[in-house]
């Protein structure tokens, strides 16, 4: 990078874009007194620089030990102009997908300040589009989970029939992607979805009370958000809170959310928080600084009191680990939180495992045998990766008992999208969210939603 300080240490090289027009150029990993930055220069628009890590070089690198090998796709495209401009999937792409993005609608009934997607006006995508969308995806290692996403999804009068016709094409797990205002306002509208087959819903949830809300989305929106959830457990419908998080605004929160949740369950089954990333429609220029891996796990422990440790966690799972953090806790009777031990497998499982887990913790609560609600697995470990026979311990009635363990679990997690900032390709290339859109097939969420500086998209 030109002008570099020569007291900062290069720690690792990669590809990355340009912010202003979105051409790949190399980028280098460096390791400074406050953290690890990802540093470029483009020929035509001069040197970036953005945060990626707030800790050690040796954190940062321990972090990231133990990933799995690539996955084989299906029917991969090939891979000619390279990262991120083959998408499809392409063949250097490294996992088949957990979740897939069905963006319904264009239409939304607010108009945030912050929106991936620069939702507003627009149009629905008819029923025929959406089902050989689905299609595609079944052909291309479906059944995924498929995440029902706008725009604001609920727009849309047929949401019932569209879900009806997944499960028709072999689709198990149905997410809502929403803001909640339809699911607070209209009556009976939370158990309509439930019984076309909605397993959970994904509620916009940026904070406790007004002031977040309008800095985020323009709107008071707290008492929808408490009838929402409310709407939804009435309903049986298991619900995970994702709060955006940003610096100056709403960090300060992060206790209050996760407290809120935990008094919620067993309808809410955790939170997901998403640090602020910089694309699509934003208020301002990002600079250098964002809400890291470290920053926001120190916040969790602080803010709860220590209940909840940043040991607690790990990143991994089956796409990059530096691009998530996860820990399940059991609630015991007296209402504290015990840290879920978890063996390798679920630390870095492979695609379909980190499918399965989220289809089993995130919908409502069970009445089955086994914790995602099948008969009592013949094999040493259930599907969620814990011992069986544990499960056995202490307890008379194993029906009844691993229905509590259910409805006792709470998923604390976290995603961090990149923005043309941040964007590092080998992070890309490990991505399992993904948007399908009938020009491309599936692209990862992260290119798909990828803008230069002045919002243009690569994608979308």
């Amino acid at each position: 990078m030109a002008g570099r300080d020569r007291s900062v240490k290069a720690i690792g090289e990669t590809q990355s874009v340009c912010p202003e027009c979105l051409r790949v150029i190399p980028a280098v990993k460096t390791e400074e007194e406050d953290g690890i930055y990802l540093e470029k220069t483009c020929p035509e628009h001069g040197d970036f620089r953005a945060l990626i890590w707030e800790g050690s070089r040796e954190s940062y690198e321990a972090w990231g030990a133990g990933a799995r090998p690539a996955d084989r796709i299906l029917k991969a495209g090939p891979s000619e102009k390279g990262c991120p401009l083959d998408c499809g999937l392409c063949e250097a792409h490294e996992r088949r997908g957990c979740c897939v993005l069905l963006e319904v609608t264009k239409r939304c009934n607010l108009r945030c300040p912050v929106c991936f997607a620069d939702a507003g006006e627009g149009e629905d995508i008819s029923l025929e589009e959406l089902g050989r969308q689905m299609d595609f995806l079944m052909e291309h290692g479906g059944p995924f989970n498929l995440q029902l996403s706008g725009g604001e999804p609920s727009m849309r009068d047929d949401l019932p029939e569209l879900i009806r016709m997944g499960k028709e094409k072999g689709f198990t797990f149905f997410q809502l992607n929403t803001n909640g205002i339809r699911l607070a306002e209209e009556e009976g509208y939370a158990k309509a979805l439930k019984e076309a087959g909605l397993s959970c819903v994904y509620l916009q949830f940026d904070g406790i009370g007004d002031e977040v809300c309008q800095v985020f989305r323009g709107k008071a929106l707290w008492e929808q958000k408490k009838a929402a959830v409310d709407a939804c457990e009435e309903a049986g419908l298991g619900i995970v809170l994702v709060p955006v998080i940003a610096r100056g605004i709403n960090e300060d929160q992060v206790g209050t959310i996760l407290k809120y949740a935990v008094d919620r369950m067993p309808a809410v089954r955790g939170v997901h928080f998403q640090p602020m990333s910089y694309f699509g429609r934003y208020p301002e220029d990002p600079g250098s600084y964002r809400v890291t891996i470290p920053k926001l796990l120190a916040l969790i422990e602080e803010q709860t009191g220590g209940m909840m440790k940043a040991e607690h966690f790990t990143g991994g799972n089956a796409t990059n680990p530096y691009c998530t953090f996860q820990a399940n806790y059991l609630r015991r009777e007296d209402g504290s939180l015990s840290p879920l031990a978890h063996g390798e497998s679920r630390r870095g499982g492979a695609s379909e495992q980190a499918r399965k887990y989220v289809e089993q913790q995130w919908s409502g609560a069970k009445t089955g045998s086994c914790c995602c609600g099948e008969n009592e697995p013949e094999t040493q470990n259930c599907c969620c990766g814990e011992s069986t026979e544990q499960m056995r311990l202490d307890t008379s009635s194993l029906d009844e008992f691993l229905m509590k363990r259910h409805n006792n679990t709470f998923a604390v997690s976290c995603m961090l999208f990149q923005d043309a900032y941040n964007l590092d390709l080998a992070r890309l290339r490990r991505c399992y969210i993904l948007e399908t859109d009938s020009r491309y097939g599936m692209v990862p969420f992260c290119a798909y939603n990828l803008t230069d500086r002045r919002g243009r998209f690569l994608y979308r």
